[in-house]
């Protein structure tokens, strides 16, 4: 059986970490709540095709190998980046 004094810190730690979850930053489009890292990705996404392109008519895809490496985190990149500078307040 686990002590008072467990329960009670278990209690505080849970409300603590589930303080952040209060306040959901979203966009309203449409009628719709969309939360905005939804649309980070979609913008990152957006971004890392269009260097994609662009790597394919300079012929540079070489210099990014292993793609499957390279791509994903070129992505993540962009989504903070563009997150930082749009919705960071």
């Amino acid at each position: 059986m686990p002590s008072p004094t467990l329960s009670k810190q278990a209690l505080l730690l849970v409300s603590l970490l589930l303080g952040g979850c209060s306040i959901s930053p979203s966009l309203v489009l449409f009628g719709a709540a969309f939360p905005d890292w939804l649309f980070c990705i979609v913008g990152g996404i957006l971004g890392v095709t269009i260097i994609h392109l662009f790597l394919g008519l300079y012929n540079a895809h070489e210099r990014f190998s292993p793609l499957a490496l390279s791509y994903p985190a070129l992505t993540s990149l962009l989504v903070t980046l563009l997150w930082l500078a749009v919705f960071h307040q």
